[in-house]
């Protein structure tokens, strides 16, 4: 049994797909997520998701910044050039978003770019000030994550040491590196090292197996034994479940029943949307 009690927030954009999106924060309560994330809510309005979260009583903690046209190939505009005045707009819609749903964390992706170019590092810098400067006086923090390149091919930012390098040159306090298993061991590994380098810049952690993607209880990662590691280092933010259940959602809950997760669902999976 492990020991350490993380902070677990259900991402509703890839779990409780069995719900419509408004009813999944109600969902995701019932299975005894204290918090919820997502990632893009913008086909909904402010208020209707307002009256949701307040049904649920769970809190919003992270949520995505519009990440451009994702069908077209975008992942993010922070660093495509002739795309500023977009990402600016991207950055109210934002803003919106997540003070009107009392979200304290925006992830903004960065986009399809090359590293080595120096104009589009100069261009991401310049671009996440502005965001820091924009949602700082709203209490945002800006959150910025490596991700690997077989899921998002030529994404701009893959590893934690170019993100520390990205937050050192921004030089905002409310500019954090958000720490994803998923991406991260499949970008460099050795996870517990990379985190304890790391902790003082991270602002959020998420989970999911490798390779699938699935509950965090199977593959490369121990993630029972890496929450711990990450309880001991002192971590007690939220610990986002972005995965993609590989069933019902219900019924892939079991890695978290010793966290207390499903603690208080009624019926359970077979009495829930199929």
């Amino acid at each position: 049994m492990c020991t350490t009690v993380p902070r677990l927030a259900a991402n509703v954009s890839m779990m409780f797909g069995e719900w419509p999106f408004p009813e999944r924060p109600e969902a995701a309560a019932a299975a005894g997520f204290p918090a919820i994330e997502c990632q893009f809510p913008y086909d909904w309005p402010v208020e209707m998701l307002q009256q949701r979260l307040r049904a649920a009583g769970l809190p919003l903690v992270l949520l995505n910044a519009p990440p451009g046209d994702l069908a077209g190939g975008d992942r993010g505009l922070a660093s495509v050039t002739g795309r500023e005045a977009e990402f600016r707009a991207s950055i109210e819609t934002a803003l919106r978003y997540a003070d009107g749903l009392g979200c304290p964390r925006v992830h903004v992706m960065a986009g399809v770019g090359d590293p080595s170019d120096p104009s589009t590092v100069a261009r991401y810098v310049d671009q996440l000030g502005w965001a820091a400067d924009r949602l700082g006086p709203a209490g945002i923090t800006v959150q910025i994550e490596p991700l690997n390149g077989r899921d998002f091919p030529g994404y701009l930012l893959t590893g934690t040491r170019q993100a520390e390098a990205v937050i050192d040159a921004v030089g905002r306090g409310n500019l954090r590196l958000q720490f994803d298993t998923y991406h991260l061991q499949i970008l460099e590994g050795d996870l517990l090292a990379s985190f304890r380098r790391c902790r003082d810049v991270v602002g959020h952690v998420q989970i999911a197996a490798v390779p699938d993607r699935g509950e965090p209880d199977q593959g490369e990662v121990d993630h029972h034994w890496l929450l711990a590691q990450l309880d001991g280092a002192g971590w007690d933010g939220w610990v986002g479940a972005e995965y993609r259940p590989r069933g019902h959602t219900l019924a892939g809950l079991q890695w978290a029943w010793q966290y207390g997760i499903e603690a208080s669902f009624v019926g359970g999976a077979a009495d829930a949307p199929q």
